[in-house]
């Protein structure tokens, strides 16, 4: 086949939940290349090219002329694992002459801001990471992985990018706007919020959805949080609502929380999520220092731009 004669050295993999529901896909790629690093995840919708599709799936073959990659991968015990998960995925790595490391993580039971820390905190400094969180549609119950152990919906598989020829660079940029106050955060652990203004975390937000509040947690990934610090100072970082608890009446957020923070909320338009896309392609193509003969560019979307739009 054309996949076998290009002898890639890395296959990434996106796509819907039945391509990673059984082992099938991985076993193929695997018996047809096995020489490749093989890395991939489940979808809340794949992009190509220039459209997002749906059930669908999507397979980058990449073949490098002088960079090595290697793919690690680590199982995840539940949320309080992130940071080391994070950590061991880390250690896997051969550190001589690494570049970057793209990432891909389940998108249920975990800290997403505590698996990147662990990661960088066991990389040498100055390599680039990137990646996302698997999806599995906005049902929020079983994501899938696929790296050196297989399919999983409890691994997270990273792939790390060796030598000085590859060229990394990045950008982000969200376009959702702030609307209402900001609120105290006056109790939280971790990535889970309890309290906001001394009143339940579930209960403030609901009032702000109104009708959109039955939905959850499924609407919430239309009214992300935006977090402040204790100066009422924003620095760009947004989190998700990934699931409620009726009777602690909290909200389980993406990453962590600041706890000595704010937290505001925020929506957004199509136009808005368009301008916001073009700006973060913008700030990636700037940051290459010199234009490549060849490249490629990973999109990574939240499902809530999806579901806005």
């Amino acid at each position: 086949s054309a996949l076998l004669s290009f002898a890639p050295d890395l296959i990434i993999v996106f796509g819907a939940l039945s391509y990673f529901e059984s082992p099938k896909l991985a076993n193929a790629l695997g018996k047809l290349v096995p020489s490749s690093a093989l890395i991939g995840c489940s979808t809340a919708g794949e992009i190509a090219v220039d459209r997002v599709y749906d059930s669908s799936c999507i397979v980058t073959a990449i073949k490098f002329a002088n960079t090595r990659v290697e793919a690690v991968t680590t199982e995840i015990s539940g949320m309080a694992d992130s940071f080391s998960a994070g950590e061991r995925l880390g250690l896997a790595l051969d550190h001589s002459n690494l570049s970057g490391v793209l990432l891909l993580g389940t998108g249920v039971a975990i800290n997403g801001s505590a698996l990147v820390a662990g990661l960088e905190s066991a990389l040498p400094k100055g390599v680039s990471i990137s990646g996302g969180l698997a999806a599995d549609a906005g049902a929020f119950k079983q994501t899938w992985t696929l790296g050196p152990a297989g399919n999983s919906d409890k691994h997270i598989v990273a792939v790390g990018f060796y030598g000085d020829k590859i060229q990394l660079s990045y950008g982000t940029f969200a376009g959702w706007e702030p609307f209402g106050p900001a609120r105290k955060v006056t109790r939280c652990d971790g990535n889970v919020l309890y309290e906001l203004d001394g009143a339940s975390a579930l209960e403030v937000y609901k009032r702000y959805l109104g009708d959109y509040a039955k939905d959850l947690p499924g609407s919430g990934l239309l009214f992300p949080f935006a977090m402040l610090n204790s100066e009422h100072e924003k620095h760009g970082i947004f989190r998700i609502i990934l699931a409620v608890d009726e009777n602690e009446g909290s909200l389980t957020l993406a990453g962590d929380i600041d706890p000595n923070g704010y937290l505001e909320l925020m929506h957004s338009s199509t136009d808005k999520l368009i301008n916001g896309a073009e700006t973060a392609a913008q700030t990636a193509k700037k940051n290459h220092t010199q234009s490549p003969n060849e490249s490629l560019a990973i999109l990574v979307s939240c499902i809530g731009r999806k579901l806005v739009m």
